[in-house]
């Protein structure tokens, strides 16, 4: 069988089947390491883009470093320097082709300083300093250029006094004029914010300001719970708290499984802030001491709630396979920023969401009833966002850099296009669905899919059911695993095959050390387990962590793909096992890894089709650092030389079908590491998954794409 290359774009169009209509869709993403390539960390944190909307500069805390990127094509980025500083950058906001940056040099939490800096971007030279008295952290430009406003935030030791507020000296606002582009450090002024909060009245810590159409300013107070209206001239125009909220079906638990049953009243402790109108402001709802709602808020300056969003985009990010488990105890997504920008006519709010990795898109046409249009996937950590309205362009800055990802700043395009993300979803179901790490996968006759989740969610083992017509493909049913009724616990499901009377053969890769075993499952349709099939002591005696990653069946045989070598085979010989059910007798075969350049090699999937046998076969790298993402496969009549246990094994002659980087790049995101699931309809399609981690140290970011047979 040959395989022709769609873009995912045309591949979800022709599937959907449906008009187009406006979207945002991610085009381009830039790794922040080539711009200081001998850094151990680099970061992009707030970002803005000069006047004609052709450079980006960002922030970098850890390279102490401000970044520029020329996107002069915006679906090619590319390195355009960066400069070290004498400090930490803290924001930025860019008038015409002047960068205005806040700076912390401070010496520690109680003897705060900072500097606003002028940069001018094409010759990346300092024009003007001011200092500006105490620790910096937001900087906003007012929308006539007139001045320009800082939050200074002198933030608290969070070691000492349970991290609480206040500790002095307290934060407070800035707002310097600007004279011919440039700063006016003369005409800087201090507007003192103390005694309007009543949670830490002497400490206000302001976090972020934004500046509206009438030059007024407004200022949360994140660790205060405040929010406060300033003119240009520094007078407080109002101030009132940010209130609290009641969210119900909310996840408190990290128990390794996703259940939205429990209520909660908390603060929403705004971090970011952005005005939609010169009369509305929206704040996205991170928390920090007590609270976090989860959700994001409208206001009127008036201090009146317009909207609040409560728990609809975390449920719809739900949804959408991105919740974070490991943070159910704490905030949730962590909604961070908020964003505002009018393409094609209509004015959309962009509320990212730090620890799901996401950007919900809104239309705010009515302030009162705001309409998710899109979520989009960013990459891990995302903290700022720019938006170039002239060249349809929305830009996300992603934080997180190490080991794994790279920081990467990640340009989405408003497109006369149906959106390509997401690209499976819970929506629809009867009840909220969380999913996640979804693994091995097998086509029904019915042109269905199933699909397992891994051990991430080992408190609550799933079979997903999916509707692949649908774009984006449907999850229509979760079938939770169970031993004797309960939760089948010690399992990390990474294969599953049909076995033709309407369950499941499901193999689960095992870890000794965590007393998971290695075994193959029999699966009822409802989930019930019904036997286990464990390894012989053959096996047993030199078996590894790096166990079954896939399971299919032939008739009577059973058919496993073991991930990498076990301790008596040759490297990079992975083996295949065989399982007889008539017989219960264990063969074995070897499959020749691809040699890794960096990192290790492996098998993902193992998938009988017609007079073939195909395998995933990928290395554990990521970005620019991936270079074996692919599909492999082999006659089926390769596996009549397996021999028993303890015999010398033969070695397949794997042939090399389909180049999966091109598929993994092609919606303008990084190659992700791990590409797990294969599953082939009877016409040849093949339905490709990646595993996201259950949303730990990982985007969150779940590709399944098709791709279509001759």
């Amino acid at each position: 069988m040959t395989t022709r290359l769609l873009t995912l774009t045309s591949a979800l169009a022709l599937m959907a089947g449906a008009a187009q209509a406006d979207s945002f869709n991610r085009i381009a993403s830039f790794r922040v390491a080539d711009n200081l390539p001998d850094a151990e960390e680099t970061s992009a944190e707030i970002i803005a883009a000069t006047a004609d909307g052709m450079t980006l500069v960002y922030t970098d805390s850890p390279g102490g470093s401000l970044g520029f990127i020329d996107i002069t094509d915006p679906a090619a980025p590319a390195a355009a320097g960066a400069m070290i500083l004498d400090g930490e950058p803290t924001s930025v906001a860019i008038l015409g082709a002047t960068a205005f940056v806040g700076v912390n040099t401070s010496e520690s939490y109680t003897d705060p300083s900072g500097n606003l800096i002028a940069v001018d971007v094409a010759s990346q030279e300092i024009l003007a300093t001011c200092d500006l008295g105490g620790q910096p952290d937001s900087v906003a430009i007012a929308p006539d250029g007139s001045f320009v406003a800082v939050a200074i935030e002198n933030e608290r030791d969070e070691d000492l006094g349970d991290g609480r507020v206040g500790q002095a000296p307290g934060g407070f606002l800035s707002i310097t004029r600007i004279a011919d582009g440039t700063p006016d450090c003369a005409g800087t002024m201090a507007v003192d914010l103390t005694g309007l909060a009543d949670i830490a009245p002497e400490d206000p810590e302001p976090e972020f300001v934004s500046i509206n159409g009438e030059n007024e300013i407004v200022v949360t107070m994140q660790e205060n719970n405040h929010i406060v209206v300033v003119s240009a001239a520094g007078e407080v125009l109002n101030h009132f708290s940010a209130g609290e909220v009641t969210l119900d079906g909310v996840d408190t638990e990290e128990e390794g499984a996703l259940v939205f049953d429990r209520t909660i009243t908390v603060p929403r402790e705004p971090d970011s802030v952005t005005w939609i109108d010169d009369t509305h402001f929206a704040m996205a709802n991170e928390g920090d001491m007590d609270g976090g709602s989860r959700g994001w808020t409208i206001f009127s300056q008036d201090g009146d709630v317009i909207y609040d969003a409560g728990t609809s985009f975390e449920h719809a990010i739900v949804e959408i396979g991105h919740y974070p488990e490991e943070r159910s105890g704490n905030k949730g997504v962590e909604p961070e920023s908020a964003t505002f920008g009018t393409f094609g006519g209509t004015p959309f709010l962009f509320i990212g969401a730090e620890r799901a990795s996401v950007v919900g898109v809104y239309d705010v046409t009515d302030p009162a009833a705001p309409v998710l249009t899109q979520l989009l996937p960013s990459g891990i950590g995302p903290e700022g966002y720019a938006v170039i309205p002239e060249r349809n362009l929305l830009v996300s800055a992603n934080e997180t850099d190490d080991a794994g990802p790279r920081a990467h700043v990640m340009l989405f395009e408003y497109q006369d296009a149906d959106p390509v993300y997401p690209m499976l979803t819970s929506a629809g179901m009867d009840e909220l669905t969380g999913w996640g790490a979804i693994s091995g996968q097998v086509m029904a006759e019915d042109g269905t899919m199933y699909a397992v989740s891994d051990s991430f969610y080992g408190m609550q083992p799933t079979i997903f059911h999916i509707d692949v017509s649908a774009h984006p493909a449907r999850i229509v049913d979760a079938i939770r695993v169970t031993r004797e009724g309960q939760p089948a616990q010690l399992l990390d499901m990474e294969g599953i095959a049909l076995d033709g009377e309407g369950g499941f053969w499901i193999a689960s890769e095992g870890n000794s050390a965590n007393l998971v075993p290695h075994a193959i499952y029999h699966v009822a349709g409802d989930g019930a387990i019904e036997d286990a099939i464990p390894l012989p002591n053959e096996l047993l005696a030199v078996e590894v962590r790096f166990g079954f990653e896939g399971i299919t069946r032939v008739g009577d045989m059973l058919y496993l793909a073991v991930q990498r070598e076990w301790r008596d085979d040759p490297e990079n010989m992975a083996r295949v096992l065989g399982y007889n059910l008539e017989t219960e007798e264990w063969s074995q075969i070897h499959y020749p890894l691809t040699d890794p350049e960096t990192g290790w090699v492996g098998l993902s999937e193992i998938v009988a089709h017609g007079d073939s046998v195909y395998f995933i076969e990928r290395d554990n790298q990521l970005d620019t650092r991936a270079v074996t993402k692919q599909i492999t496969r082999v006659d089926l009549a390769a596996l009549d030389a397996m021999v028993p246990l303890g015999e010398t094994p033969a070695v397949l002659e794997p042939e090399v079908v389909v180049d999966l980087l091109p598929y993994l790049t092609s919606t303008g995101g990084y190659v992700l590491d791990k590409v797990e699931g294969l599953a082939i309809a009877e016409d040849g399609t093949m339905w490709v998954s990646t595993d996201n981690d259950g949303v730990d140290d990982h985007s969150g970011e779940t590709m399944l794409f098709a791709i279509a047979p001759m």
